[in-house]
C-alpha cells in the first residue's frame, strides 16, 4: 500500500510539472517553464538513483541506470523539456508495472483476502461467535447462508449447498449430504446448516491453499530472471552506442537521445506482469503453482510420471462382480457380507456396504461382531455366523475357489470371501476402477505437450499392466518402492523436462526428485502437497493440462513482448544514434512501446482457446442425469452375465425365470435409457463436439443393444411356449448373454470417458 501511494505521488507530481511547464512556455515565459522542468527532472532522478543503489546493494545492476544518466544528461545539455519526459515515462512505467502485477495476482491475493476469521461455535446450544483459531475437532458449526466454511468438517445437518469455486474454480454450487465432507473456504450457497469440525483451522484445506498462494507469490520465474540477464548486456550496449554517437558526431545531444529511448528496458516490465498472469490464470482452474519458476518449467515439460492409485484411478475400491458358490444367491453373498462390514471402518467394507446399498439391499443388524485386523470381520446375521475376509482354511482345497482365485488374478482384482457356518458362500471381487476422466485428460496433456507418459505404482504388475493398456501409457513400471520411484524420476529428468504427479506420502519423495512436482491436493497427503511445486486443489488431473496450457501460453506472451520491446528500443536508439530522434520525442516513443509491451503481456490474463470441451449448462445437466442412471444401471449388468454361467446348471424352469428376470431389466430399465441418450443427451453431444460424427459409433453400439436384447427377446417367448429353455437353444442363448454384457460394459466405459468425464464436478 505505501508504495503503491509512493508510486501514485510521483506521477501526479511529475505529471503536474510537466504540464504546468508546458503551459508556461505557451505564455511566454520560458525561463520559468524551463526551471519547472528542470525542477520535474531533479525530482525523477532522486527515487531512480535510489533504485540504482538498492540494485548494487544486491548485487547487480540493471537499466535503472540508464534512466539515471539520461535524466542527469538532460540536466546537463540543457534537454529539459526532455528530462520531465524522462521523469513522467518513469513514473508512468512504475504505475503500470505496480498495475499490472495487481492485477495478475488478483485471484492469488483474493484466496487470502477471503479467508475466514471467525466462527459461529455451539455452547450450550446457542451459536456464538469465535476466533477461527479457537475452533478444535469435534465442534459443532453453524455456517449460516452466504459465509465461508471456516474449517474442515463433515456436514451434521444436511444437505449443504456449497459454492466451491475458491477451491476449484468451478462457479456451479456442489450439493453435499449428511456426513459427507465439507472443506474450508468454500462458501453456503444454500440454506443455513450444521457442520462438525474435523481438523483446525491451521490444518485445513484453506489454511494449506492460503500459505501455497504467498509462496508462490514469492518467486521469481528463470524468465524474470533471464531479464536481468539481458540487462547485464543492454546496458553496455547502450552506453557504447550512446558514447559512440557523441564521439562520431562531437554533439552530446545524441548519447542523451539514445539513453532516453533506452530507458526502461521493456524486457523487466513484460516479463514479471507475464509471469503473474499466467500463476493468477492457473489460480482460476484451480491450480496453486507455486511460483513462477514452477510455472515456466511446467510450460516445458516433455515426459508426464504419474502415480496410479488415486491418480489415474479413483484411489478407492469398487465392487466388480459377487460370485456365488454353487447353491447360494448372489443377491445373498452381498447381503450377508454388508450386513458384517456395516461395522467395520475398513475401506473394502465401505465399498461393499456401498455395493448393497446400490442393489436395495435390506441390511439385518448384526450381534457378536467381532474384527479382526489383517483377517476380516465376522458376526452372527439371522442365527448364521457369517465371516466376511480371507478365505477360510477349510476352504483352501475347493476346486472352485481355486477357480475364482485364478478369475481375479487375471482381473487384477481384490478377493473378499464369504462364509456361512464355516462354509464357503461366495467370494467379492473389488478392483480401484480407472477414473472416466484419465484417458481424455492424457489425451489432453500430449496435445499440451507431453511427448512420454510413464506410469509408477507400488502395486503387482498385472494390474498395473492392465491400467496402462487401458490407457495407453507409454511406459509402466509396478511393484515400485518410494526409493525405485525416485529412481526412475530422476532417470526419466535427465532425459526431458519432467512432470511427476502422485497423492501419497511415498510419493513425497519422488515429487522432490521431479522437475516440476504435482500433489493433487484435494485428498493428498501434507507431505506430498509440501514436496510438490504444483497442488491441484481439486481432485480432477484435467485442470494440469489446463494448467500447462496457461504455462506455455504466459511464457511465449513474456518472452514475446520482451523480444519485441528489445527489438523496437534497440532500433529507436539507433534512429537517436544517428540523429533523427531528438530526445523528447525520443522519449514519447519509449513511453509508447513500454505501455505497449505491458497491455501485451497482460494478455496472460484471458482465457486461452485451450483443447478443453467446455459444454453449456443444459448440456451439463443431462451429462450428469445419465451419469446418475448409469451408477444404478452398472450393478444388475453383472446379473447378465451370472445368468449365462447358472443356465447350464439350472433345470428349464429355473432357467426360465432368470431369462424373464434379465429380460425385464433389459426391456424396463436398460432400453428405456438407452433410448433417452439416443433421444436427448447424443444431440446435444453433437452440438458441442461438432458434428454427428462424434456419435456415430455410440448409436451403432446403441442399435446392437437392441438387437440383442430383441434376440434374447425371441428366446424369452420359445422358452415360456415350450415351459422352459430347450439345451438345443442353451448355446445361442449363452452366447446373446456374454455378448449382450461384454457390449454394454464397453459402452458404459465409452460414454463415461468420452460425454460424461465433459461434466464439472
Amino acid at each position: 500500500m505505501v508504495r503503491r501511494f509512493g508510486t501514485v505521488v510521483f506521477l501526479a507530481a511529475t505529471a503536474c510539472g510537466l504540464l504546468a511547464g508546458g503551459a508556461l512556455h505557451l505564455a511566454g515565459a520560458d525561463s520559468a517553464g524551463d526551471l519547472l522542468w528542470a525542477a520535474v527532472t531533479g525530482v525523477a532522478l532522486v527515487p531512480a538513483t535510489g533504485w540504482v543503489v538498492s540494485a548494487l546493494r544486491s548485487g547487480r545492476l540493471g537499466v535503472d541506470a540508464i534512466a539515471v544518466l539520461a535524466l542527469a544528461g538532460a540536466l546537463a545539455v540543457g534537454e529539459y523539456l526532455a528530462g520531465a519526459l524522462i521523469g513522467v515515462m518513469l513514473a508512468t512505467g512504475r504505475a503500470l508495472e505496480d498495475y499490472a502485477l495487481r492485477r495478475a495476482r488478483r485471484d492469488l491475493t483474493a484466496l487470502y483476502e477471503r479467508a475466514p476469521h471467525s466462527a459461529r461455535r455451539y455452547r450450550d446450544g446457542v451459536a456464538g461467535l469465535v476466533g477461527v483459531e479457537q475452533v478444535r475437532p469435534g465442534d459443532l458449526l453453524l455456517i449460516p447462508s452466504g459465509e465461508t466454511v471456516p474449517v474442515d468438517g463433515v456436514i451434521a445437518t444436511g444437505p449443504a449447498l456449497l459454492d466451491e469455486s475458491a477451491l476449484t474454480g468451478e462457479s456451479i454450487p456442489v450439493k453435499r449430504t449428511t456426513g459427507q465432507s465439507a472443506r474450508s473456504g468454500v462458501v453456503n450457497a444454500g440454506s443455513a446448516f450444521d457442520l462438525r469440525a474435523t481438523r483446525t483451522a491451521a490444518e485445513s484445506t484453506y489454511a494449506a491453499v492460503v500459505r501455497l498462494a504467498r509462496q508462490a507469490e514469492a518467486d521469481s520465474a528463470p524468465v524474470v530472471r533471464l531479464a536481468d540477464r539481458f540487462a547485464a548486456w543492454f546496458l553496455p550496449a547502450a552506453l557504447l552506442l550512446a558514447g559512440a554517437a557523441w564521439l562520431l558526431s562531437g554533439q552530446p545531444v545524441r548519447a542523451v537521445a539514445v539513453l532516453v529511448v533506452a530507458t526502461p528496458c521493456p524486457l523487466l516490465l513484460a516479463a514479471p506482469a507475464a509471469i503473474a498472469s499466467g500463476l493468477s490464470r492457473t489460480a482460476c482452474h484451480g491450480v496453486v503453482v507455486k511460483g513462477g519458476g514452477s510455472l515456466e518449467r511446467l510450460g516445458q515439460a516433455r515426459t508426464l510420471i504419474v502415480d496410479k492409485t488415486g491418480t489415474l484411478t479413483a484411489g478407492r475400491p469398487r465392487v466388480v462382480d459377487v460370485v456365488a458358490a454353487p447353491g447360494v444367491r448372489a443377491d445373498d453373498v452381498l447381503r450377508w457380507a454388508a450386513a458384517v462390514d456395516q461395522m467395520s471402518s475398513h475401506v473394502l467394507a465401505a465399498a461393499i456396504v456401498a455395493a448393497a446399498r446400490v442393489h436395495r439391499a435390506e441390511l439385518p443388524q448384526p450381534t457378536a461382531v467381532v474384527e479382526r485386523p489383517g483377517t476380516g470381520t465376522a458376526g452372527v446375521v439371522q442365527g448364521h455366523r457369517i465371516e466376511v475376509g480371507k478365505a477360510t482354511t477349510s476352504s483352501t482345497s475347493s476346486p472352485w475357489e481355486r477357480a475364482q482365485r485364478a478369475r481375479a488374478a487375471l482381473d487384477g482384482a481384490m478377493t473378499v470371501w464369504v462364509s456361512v457356518d464355516g462354509e464357503t458362500a461366495g467370494v467379492i471381487l473389488l478392483r480401484d476402477a480407472v477414473r472416466p476422466d484419465a484417458a481424455r485428460t492424457l489425451r489432453r496433456l500430449r496435445t499440451a505437450g507431453i511427448e512420454r507418459v510413464v506410469m509408477l505404482t507400488g502395486d503387482r504388475a498385472e494390474v498395473a499392466e492392465s491400467v496402462g493398456t487401458v490407457l495407453g501409457v507409454d511406459q509402466v513400471l509396478a511393484e515400485q518402492s518410494p526409493a525405485d520411484k525416485v529412481r526412475a524420476v530422476r532417470q526419466e529428468a535427465a532425459r526431458a523436462v519432467s512432470v511427476m504427479v502422485g497423492d501419497g506420502i511415498n510419493d513425497a519423495p519422488a515429487l522432490a526428485a521431479a522437475d516440476v512436482g504435482v500433489a493433487m491436493g484435494a485428498r493428498g497427503s501434507a507431505a506430498s502437497t509440501q514436496a510438490a511445486d504444483v497442488v491441484l486443489t481439486t481432485d480432477r488431473l484435467d485442470r494440469l493440462a489446463d494448467a500447462m496450457d496457461v504455462a506455455r501460453r504466459s511464457r511465449r506472451i513474456a518472452v514475446q513482448s520482451a523480444g519485441a520491446g528489445m527489438a523496437l528500443s534497440l532500433l529507436a536508439m539507433t534512429v537517436a544514434a544517428a540523429g533523427a530522434l531528438p530526445p523528447a520525442p525520443g522519449a514519447l516513443l519509449q513511453e509508447v512501446i513500454d505501455v505497449a509491451v505491458i497491455l501485451n503481456a497482460l494478455r496472460a490474463l484471458r482465457p486461452a482457446r485451450g483443447t478443453r470441451t467446455v459444454v453449456d449448462a443444459p448440456t451439463e445437466s443431462l451429462l450428469r442425469r445419465f451419469e446418475t442412471e448409469h451408477s444404478s444401471l452398472r450393478p444388475p449388468l453383472e446379473m447378465i452375465r451370472e445368468s449365462a454361467d447358472e443356465l447350464a446348471g439350472a433345470s428349464p424352469q429355473e432357467a426360465l425365470g432368470r431369462l424373464r428376470e434379465v429380460h425385464a431389466f433389459l426391456t424396463e430399465r436398460l432400453l428405456p435409457h438407452e433410448r433417452a441418450e439416443e433421444r436427448r443427451l447424443y444431440p446435444a453431444m453433437e452440438r458441442a463436439l461438432g458434428g454427428p460424427e462424434v456419435t456415430m459409433t455410440m448409436s451403432r453400439a446403441h442399435a446392437e443393444i437392441e438387437r440383442l436384447v430383441h434376440r434374447l427377446g425371441r428366446h424369452l417367448a420359445l422358452a415360456e411356449d415350450d415351459g422352459g429353455v430347450r439345451p438345443e437353444r442353451l448355446e445361442d442363448l449363452c452366447a446373446c448373454l456374454y455378448g449382450l454384457h461384454a457390449v454394454l460394459l464397453l459402452h458404459f466405459d465409452q460414454e463415461e470417458e468420452a460425454y460424461f468425464s465433459l461434466a464439472r464436478q
